[in-house]
C-alpha cells in the first residue's frame, strides 16, 4: 500500500494544529441517542454567546492518534479505551452518552477522510481531538438541551522539538487541580483550564509544568496538569492510584502493563507521597501527547530534588521505546491495542 501524502515538511512538524480536509459532526437533542453524523469541510462553527459551553463549561474531550505502521498500515492505538472513557465522561457531565460503536465508527471516518494528513512511518503521529458541547443558549445553569459532536485531526511531531527533554516541574502549594468526588476523573474542559494560571505562573519561574496535590491533606501526589506521573524507586514502578480525581490515562494504563507483563516489573498502583517522590530513582509522566517524558528535577518550596543524575533513566527509557515500538507495531507484544483501518 502506497499512501499519497500531504505536502508537509514532516521532518519539521511539531506539536502544533495543522489544518485538515474535513472535520466530523454530529449533533443530538437531550434524551435521545448519537445516531448521526457526517464529515463537513474543517473550519469554524457558529455557536450562541448562551450556549451551555460557553457559559458553564459542559463539554468533554479525548484525544488518540492514529500511526502509519511497520507494516504499511494506518492504525489506532487503544481506541476502545478512550471510547470508554468519553462514554463515562458523557455520563458524568450530563451529556447524552456517546456509546462505543459510534464513538470508533466516527474516528475512523476522520481519519479514512485525511489519510494523507497521517505522517510518513517514523515521522510522527495523526493526533484525533474527539470533543462533544453543550450548544443551546440557556441563561440559568443547567444541563444544554442541545449537542454537537466534533473530531478533528492533525498531523504532529514530537511533543518536545529536539529529543528527549527533561522536565524541570514545581510543586504546586498554593492551587488544587481537583478535589475528590469532583470531576478530575472525566476528561472535561474545565479541568484544563483551572491548571491555566498555576502553569502560567509556574512557566515565569522556568518551570516546564505543575505537580499537583491532593487536595485534602496535601501531602500526596496525583497528576501533572496534563499529564499522569510514575515513580521508580528500588525495582518498583508506582503511580498514583485513581482517587476520583485523577484521570484514567490510557497511556497510563498502556505503561503500568507494558512495565508488568513485558519488562516483568513490580508495579503498583498506590498513594505516592512526597518523601516518596523525593526518593525516587527516576520519575516521568505519561499522556496521548507527551508519550513517556522524564522527570529532571522537582522544586517543593525552597528545595530542588533531582532524578538519575540529570539523564533519563533506563526503566524510562525501555518503557518509553516498547510503548513507541508497539504504536508503530514494530515488535511482538501480548496486546491487542492496534486497530487498522481498511482503506
Amino acid at each position: 500500500m502506497k499512501l499519497k501524502k500531504a505536502k508537509i515538511d514532516w521532518d519539521s512538524l511539531g506539536f502544533e494544529l495543522v489544518k485538515t480536509r474535513s472535520m466530523y459532526m454530529a449533533t443530538c437533542r437531550n434524551g435521545e441517542e448519537w445516531a448521526h453524523g457526517s464529515l463537513v469541510p474543517f473550519g469554524n462553527i457558529e455557536l450562541s454567546p448562551a450556549a451551555v459551553v460557553l457559559n458553564y463549561g459542559q463539554g468533554v474531550f479525548e484525544g488518540t492518534k492514529a500511526f502509519h505502521t511497520y507494516n504499511d498500515q494506518i492504525s489506532l492505538f487503544r481506541i476502545n479505551r478512550n471510547a470508554r472513557r468519553m462514554h463515562f465522561s458523557t455520563k458524568r457531565l450530563c451529556i447524552p452518552q456517546i456509546n462505543s460503536d459510534f464513538f470508533v465508527n466516527s474516528v475512523i471516518s476522520t481519519v479514512k477522510d485525511n489519510l494523507d494528513f497521517v505522517p510518513p512511518y517514523g515521522k510522527g503521529s495523526m493526533y484525533i481531538r474527539p470533543i462533544v458541547w453543550g450548544t443551546s443558549p440557556a441563561l440559568g445553569v443547567r444541563a444544554a438541551s442541545d449537542y454537537t459532536f466534533v473530531i478533528y485531526v492533525s498531523p504532529v511531531g514530537p511533543y518536545f522539538k529536539g529529543g528527549v527533554k527533561l522536565l524541570n516541574l514545581k510543586i504546586e502549594t498554593n492551587y488544587h487541580r481537583a478535589a475528590p468526588k469532583g470531576i478530575g476523573n472525566a476528561k472535561a474542559i474545565g479541568n484544563y483550564s483551572a491548571s491555566l494560571y498555576p502553569l502560567l505562573k509556574a512557566k515565569q519561574k522556568g518551570f516546564d509544568e505543575v505537580i499537583y496535590l491532593d487536595s485534602v491533606a496535601e501531602d500526596r501526589i496525583e497528576e501533572i496538569g496534563s499529564a499522569n506521573l510514575f515513580i521508580y524507586n528500588k525495582g518498583i514502578l508506582k503511580t498514583p492510584k485513581l482517587n476520583g480525581a485523577i484521570l484514567d490515562g490510557v497511556t497510563r494504563d498502556s505503561v503500568c502493563k507494558i512495565g508488568s507483563d513485558i519488562l516483568g516489573l513490580k508495579v503498583e498502583e498506590t498513594d505516592i507521597f512526597l518523601k516518596d517522590l523525593f526518593e525516587a530513582e527516576e520519575a516521568f509522566c505519561t499522556g496521548t501527547a507527551v508519550e513517556v517524558t522524564p522527570i529532571g528535577k522537582v522544586s517543593y518550596k525552597d528545595k530542588c530534588y533531582k532524578f538519575n543524575k540529570g539523564q533519563i533513566g533506563p526503566i524510562a527509557k525501555k518503557l518509553q521505546k516498547t510503548l513507541i515500538n508497539i504504536q508503530r507495531n514494530e515488535i511482538d507484544n501480548p496486546f491487542d491495542w492496534l486497530l487498522p483501518i481498511i482503506i
